[in-house]
């Protein structure tokens, strides 16, 4: 992975810190901030580390209070909208996130949690794509992205990823660069 991303040209950090921990489960980029999940996966030090790479941008830490790490109830489903579950615990940290947050995001409540997470992409000539749990998975959720009228919907079986704690955003590297052609 680190060969392909130096092929790309693009700038890596290294964390060196024996004692940070920072899970890309853990990490929600909204375009403007990024919040950053605590859990077993995930320590304040590795959040730190984050936030100084990354000072343009303000980085606040929640706590994941259930399930594996952040993204197992919450993603980006296009710009300021946040995908979420609707499990107690995910509201929770919602509202912990919208407290910290000088940003507004709408919100898509989803009544999976696992269903949340979910992968957005704004593709030239597709424009907002977003890959999202099947009906046979989550039927209730993925008749809550249906409402997304400006989206291009695509739905994605994850049923054997979910045996090993795999979810969609685990399978994704996104990357923000215009191909030479």
């Amino acid at each position: 992975m680190k060969g392909a991303l130096k092929d790309l040209n693009l700038n890596l950090v290294e964390m060196t810190d024996e004692n940070a921990t920072l899970d890309g489960g853990d990490v929600l980029f909204t375009g403007r901030e990024f919040f950053v999940g605590l859990s077993k996966r995930t320590n304040q030090r590795g959040a730190e580390i984050l936030a100084d790479a990354f000072k343009d941008y303000a980085v606040s830490t929640v706590p994941v209070l259930e399930g594996l790490h952040l993204k197992s109830f919450c993603s980006m489903g296009g710009p300021g909208l946040i995908v979420i579950g609707s499990s107690e615990p995910a509201q929770k940290t919602l509202k912990i996130m919208q407290q910290m947050s000088d940003h507004r995001y709408d919100k898509l409540t989803v009544p999976d949690d696992l269903a949340a997470n979910c992968i957005y992409m704004n593709l030239p000539n597709k424009g907002h794509v977003l890959l999202h749990c099947t009906p046979e998975q989550y039927p209730e959720s993925a008749k809550v992205f249906d409402k997304l009228k400006d989206h291009m919907l695509i739905p994605v079986c994850n049923k054997e990823k979910v045996k090993v704690d795999g979810a969609l955003t685990c399978c994704s590297v996104l990357i923000n660069k215009k191909a030479n052609i």
